[in-house]
């Protein structure tokens, strides 16, 4: 057996309360700020509602700069709670997981790129309205591709983590097997999509990170509640 230290013990608790507050912050940004001003199939009507709601957009983009100084600190806690199992693939799973925050960043730019077009500066005067909508609409929908286009990298962060809490017994091995098929399943499900975009038709595209999601929020609440056990049974890799 190994003894669980006292710095996996606070990164534990860190990666809990990390993994809860980023799950809140970007479904508030998402679903609560940035969703209700987007108006499909109109550029002009999401163009004016930009207008009219700047600091709500602007909120949006804190919170989405949150979220990435939220996933930073989350990969952080966990690669110190599951490098004794496995440095390399820990490791692995920690840049996939900093991939896919970066990608948050881009979003947050594509926002205030909206926003500028839709500013009525004076060099944006040679440009007709339409085409301003239609190119902030654009940035808009930029959002979209980055999304997905990070969801196979963490998606694979959170099978490798998931591979991870298996071997350390720190966590049930049933949700840790859970864990693994839904993170598996979404990096499936995005590679498919990346590559026939149709296939949200066939399979709701909320299907394909919801499963891990869900595991990542109860490994989350597992870890401020019950916390990491004294001793793992786990054989430690190099």
């Amino acid at each position: 057996m190994s003894t669980v230290d006292n710095s996996q013990r606070t990164a534990a608790t860190i990666a809990g309360w990390s993994g809860l507050l980023t799950l809140a912050i970007v479904v508030f940004g998402n679903y609560f700020l940035l969703n209700p001003l987007v108006v499909p199939g109109d550029a002009a009507a999401t163009a004016q509602n930009f207008v009219a709601h700047q600091t709500q957009v602007r909120l949006t983009v804190v919170c989405f700069l949150t979220y990435s100084l939220g996933v930073v600190i989350l990969l952080s806690a966990l690669y110190i709670i599951l490098k004794p199992m496995n440095s390399g693939l820990a490791f692995t799973g920690a840049v996939c997981r900093l991939v896919f925050s970066l990608l948050w960043l881009q979003s947050s730019l594509n926002l205030l790129g909206a926003l500028r077009l839709l500013s009525n500066a004076n060099y944006l005067q040679a440009f007709e309205p339409e085409k301003l909508q239609a190119l902030a609409r654009f940035h808009i929908g930029g959002g979209f591709d980055d999304y997905y286009l990070g969801l196979p990298f963490f998606g694979l962060a959170a099978t490798i983590c998931a591979w991870l809490w298996l071997k350390s017994n720190y966590i049930p091995k049933g949700l840790s097997i859970f864990g693994v098929l839904a993170s598996a399943w979404c990096v499936f499900c995005a590679f498919i999509f990346l590559t026939l975009p149709n296939f949200n038709k066939i399979v709701n595209d909320y299907m394909f990170d919801s499963p891990m999601a869900l595991f990542e929020l109860v490994v989350s609440f597992w870890l401020l509640i019950k916390g990491l056990p004294r001793e793992s049974t786990a054989t430690a890799s190099p």
